[in-house]
């Protein structure tokens, strides 16, 4: 799950820095990400992951890191993510 979330932060946040450079618990509001980034990343999550992020879990603390991110979203993720089984049921 932290690979996919971090290949989405690359792709829609908009980081200052490169994902690649940041630590699980480094600050992601630290690192550049903006209301506008907050709200590209949510969505693209909920698109990734086949979910719909609920209301009362879209704080800032749940977009505070890698980890928060992770551990917030794991009890709707039951699966792995849309894109991989939309790759798999093309191989067959």
């Amino acid at each position: 799950m932290k690979a996919d979330l971090r290949r989405v932060l690359a792709e829609t946040a908009c980081l200052d820095v490169p994902v690649e450079t940041l630590s699980d618990t480094d600050n992601l509001y630290a690192a550049g990400l903006s209301s506008l980034g907050t709200v590209r990343l949510m969505l693209a999550v909920e698109d990734v992951f086949g979910i719909e992020i609920p209301g009362e879990l879209i704080t800032f603390d749940l977009f505070q890191c890698i980890d928060s991110l992770t551990s917030g979203l794991a009890p709707l993720v039951r699966q792995e993510p849309v894109a991989s089984r939309q790759c798999a049921a093309a191989r067959q």
